[in-house]
């Protein structure tokens, strides 16, 4: 299996791959309506982007929220493209962003997940709030990690 490589979106072109991998799996995949997927914060969120051999196969974000009275990282629009499922690059990217977060003097991270990948993101140090929720027709758990700082 080959290595993806992640880095922080820095070019117009690196944009464009990661809203291309955003929009086949979010709204074309999962029938998000795009005004909900396009919601304003790709501004001032982090963006990464996922590479295999070159090719942009996932990209996520993560941005500042405030949650139970503190402000938070937000680990959002985890996407891997169909073809590259499978192989561990999912892991990655979520260890790569809560990485990036943390250097950036965070140590609470926040997601929103599909109900279905909850124990996924328990075995990567989330737990539960009990918050579940609707999002785009597809339920979704409220997750937390906290790490001492």
């Amino acid at each position: 299996m080959a290595q993806m490589d992640i880095t922080p979106v820095q070019s117009e072109d690196e944009w464009e791959s990661a809203r291309s991998i955003r929009e086949r799996v979010f709204i074309e995949e999962q029938d998000c309506p795009p005004e909900e997927e396009w919601d304003g914060h790709d501004e001032t969120s982090r963006h990464v982007l996922g590479q295999v051999n070159g090719e942009a196969v996932a990209t996520a974000r993560w941005r500042t929220v405030p949650h139970d009275e503190e402000i938070v990282a937000k680990l959002e629009r985890f996407a891997v493209r169909p073809s590259h499922r499978g192989q561990g690059h999912g892991t990655a990217l979520v260890r790569y962003v809560i990485d990036d977060a943390r250097r950036a003097g965070f140590d609470t991270f926040l997601v929103h997940a599909q109900s279905h990948l909850q124990g996924w993101y328990e075995d990567l140090g989330f737990a539960s709030t009990g918050r579940t929720f609707d999002e785009a027709g597809i339920p979704h758990v409220e997750m937390v990690r906290h790490e001492e700082g």
